[in-house]
C-alpha cells in the first residue's frame, strides 16, 4: 500500500493538477511508443509490400521464360523461382528484426531524455562495453556478418549440396550464425558461418554429365556414333528426362584411342544434381542398343606370370 501522506497528497490534487501533470512527461513518454509503434507498423507494412512485390516480379519472369532456352538462363542466373523466393523471405525477415531493433532503442533514448536522464555518461559506458563486448565475441560479430553476406549474395541455400571444405552435404538449414547440413553417411553437420572459407556450390546454375563410352578397336566407328546419336536423341525426347535437360545431348566424337579401346564422349548439360541418373539412363540404353546392333565392348586383357 501507497505511505499514507503520498495518498493525501493524491487527494488534494485538483482535476487541473492533474491534467497539467498529464500534459507534461506522461504524454510526451505517450507519444513517443505511439509515433515508435505507428512508424514500426509503416517500416513493416513497406517491408512486406518489397517482399511480395519482389516475389510476384520473379513470378511474372519465370512465366515469361517458357521452355529449354528459359530454364537455361534461369538455372545460369541463379534466379530459379524457389531460390529466390526463400532468399527473398529471409532477408525480408532480418529488415523487420533490424526495424525493430533501430525503433526500439531510439524510443527508449527518447524516454530516457523526456525524463532529464543524461545519454552522454550512459551511451559512453555503452560504447566502451560495446567495444569489450566486440573484442571478446569477435567469432560471433563474425559469424553473423558472414551469414548476412552468404544469404544476400545467394551463395547458397536450403536443399543445395556444397563443399565447405571440411564437409560436403545438402544444407538442410541456413541461419546466420550456423549452417546445418547432412552429409552422404546421415551425419549432420553443423558449421560456423564464420569459419567458411570457401564454398562450392554442386547445386547451383546447372550441372554437366560427361560420359565415356568404350567400344573395341575393330568397330566401325561410323556404325558405333550413329548408334550413341540415336540414343542420346531418345533421351532428349522422352517426357521423362526432357526437362532435366538444359541443352540438347552432345557426342562430341573420340576421346581417347588406348590399345584395344576406342573412348567416345558424349557431354550432357542437366538441371544441377540430375547429371547422375541421366549418366546412368544413357549407358543402359547404349548397352542395349549395341547389343541389338552387334557391336562389341572392348576385349578384357588377361593378365598373369608369363610362362
Amino acid at each position: 500500500m501507497l505511505p499514507e501522506q503520498v495518498l493525501r497528497s493524491l487527494a488534494r490534487l485538483t482535476p487541473t493538477q492533474v491534467w497539467d501533470w498529464f500534459i507534461g512527461r506522461p504524454l510526451a513518454v505517450v507519444v513517443t511508443v505511439g509515433l515508435a509503434l505507428v512508424l514500426r507498423w509503416l517500416l513493416l507494412r513497406s517491408i512486406g509490400r518489397i517482399v511480395d512485390v519482389t516475389l510476384a516480379r520473379s513470378d511474372a519472369r519465370r512465366s515469361e521464360q517458357p521452355g529449354r532456352a528459359g530454364r537455361v538462363l534461369a538455372h545460369a542466373t541463379g534466379m530459379a523461382h524457389e531460390r529466390h523466393r526463400q532468399r527473398t523471405l529471409t532477408m525480408g525477415s532480418l529488415l523487420r528484426s533490424i526495424v525493430t531493433f533501430v525503433v526500439a532503442l531510439i524510443t527508449i533514448l527518447t524516454v530516457m531524455w523526456s525524463f532529464n536522464i543524461q545519454l552522454a555518461p550512459l551511451l559512453a559506458t555503452a560504447g566502451v562495453g560495446g567495444v569489450a563486448l566486440g573484442f571478446g565475441a569477435q567469432s560471433l560479430v563474425k559469424d553473423f556478418l558472414s551469414g548476412i553476406f552468404m544469404i544476400l549474395e545467394d551463395q547458397y541455400g536450403v536443399g543445395d549440396v556444397i563443399d565447405t571444405g571440411s564437409a560436403i552435404g545438402t544444407v538442410e538449414e541456413v541461419s546466420l550464425r550456423v549452417t546445418r547440413l547432412r552429409d552422404g553417411s546421415g551425419v549432420v553437420w553443423y558449421i560456423r558461418n564464420g569459419e567458411i572459407v570457401r564454398i562450392g556450390n554442386k547445386s547451383q546454375g546447372w550441372s554437366t554429365a560427361t560420359i565415356d563410352i568404350p567400344v573395341a578397336y575393330s568397330e566401325n566407328l561410323e556404325k558405333v556414333i550413329p548408334v550413341i546419336r540415336t540414343v542420346v536423341d531418345e533421351i532428349d525426347q522422352a517426357p521423362a528426362w526432357h526437362d532435366l535437360l538444359l541443352e540438347e545431348p552432345q557426342v562430341v566424337g573420340v576421346e581417347s584411342i588406348s590399345g584395344g579401346v576406342v573412348t567416345i564422349r558424349v557431354v550432357i548439360k542437366t538441371a544441377p544434381e540430375q547429371q547422375y541418373g541421366i549418366s546412368r539412363e544413357i549407358r543402359e540404353r547404349v548397352k542395349a542398343a549395341f547389343d541389338a546392333n552387334g557391336i562389341k565392348a572392348p576385349a578384357m586383357t588377361p593378365f598373369g606370370p608369363p610362362r
